[in-house]
């Protein structure tokens, strides 16, 4: 193979990673059509980053989404396929927070948790803003924000249309310092939520072992009938 076609095959697994980074678990047909390729090219992709230890398969267990014949496979990222992403200075962050908590107790960690997603907050902010009244196109905003930060953040719809969606965030780059330190996780939920306007829950993070950080953003509220009215109203869009 000449030197042109090994930088081609190179770029386009590497392509293959960040889209399994940043949209798993993912199937080798979705990775096929986003990046128009045949399947038998991506799954040749795909062998070659499980070889590595990049990727792996992963088991939604969602009660009624298998199908007959042959169940789909779902790939996500391993540490190691995020491991280049991740910031390099995290094990020097790590230790002094280590040794921050040890000398000040666990509210120092607290506080600078709060400081350090303060900053983000202030960037995001009117990013946030710009995007309008609309809350899904606020979450979608804020997700690019993130994603130039290198979270690799996409957003799904969960359930019926206008409902909720979840911000999932494939990549951490400070995953070494939340592994420890899961203020970092908390502080930057609560940031969230003052951005959005709204309470939204975090579902799983990165740093709690699975494979992408998921915070449920509810699109719609259903507030308390008044009396005299029925009580099965539709929920008010946000």
């Amino acid at each position: 193979m000449s030197e042109a076609m090994t930088e081609e095959v190179t770029d386009t697994q590497e392509r293959v990673l960040q889209l399994v980074i940043e949209q798993g678990p993912i199937t080798a047909g979705e990775l096929a059509r986003i990046l128009r390729l045949t399947p038998a090219g991506v799954r040749r992709h795909i062998a070659a980053l499980e070889t590595e230890g990049r990727i792996t398969v992963h088991d939604p267990a969602v009660p009624g989404t298998r199908r007959r014949g042959r169940p789909a496979r779902y790939y996500v990222a391993t540490d190691a396929g995020r491991e280049g992403m991740s910031d390099a200075y995290s094990d020097l962050a790590s230790r002094a927070l280590d040794y921050l908590a040890e000398v000040a107790g666990p509210e120092a960690v607290e506080a600078f948790a709060a400081d350090r997603v303060r900053e983000l907050e202030n960037r995001y902010a009117p990013i946030v803003a710009q995007a309008g009244p609309h809350l899904r196109d606020r979450v979608r905003a804020l997700a690019e924000a993130l994603t130039n930060d290198g979270y690799a953040a996409t957003v799904r719809d969960v359930g019926p249309q206008g409902v909720a969606v979840q911000l999932c965030q494939g990549n951490c780059p400070v995953l070494a310092v939340a592994e420890s330190h899961p203020q970092l996780c908390e502080a930057e939920t609560r940031a969230f939520s003052r951005l959005l306007g709204v309470h939204v829950q975090r579902l799983a993070t990165l740093a709690g072992g699975e494979h992408v950080c998921t915070t449920h953003v509810p699109l719609a509220v259903v507030r308390p009938p008044r009396r005299g009215h029925s009580p099965n109203r539709s929920p008010e869009q946000l």
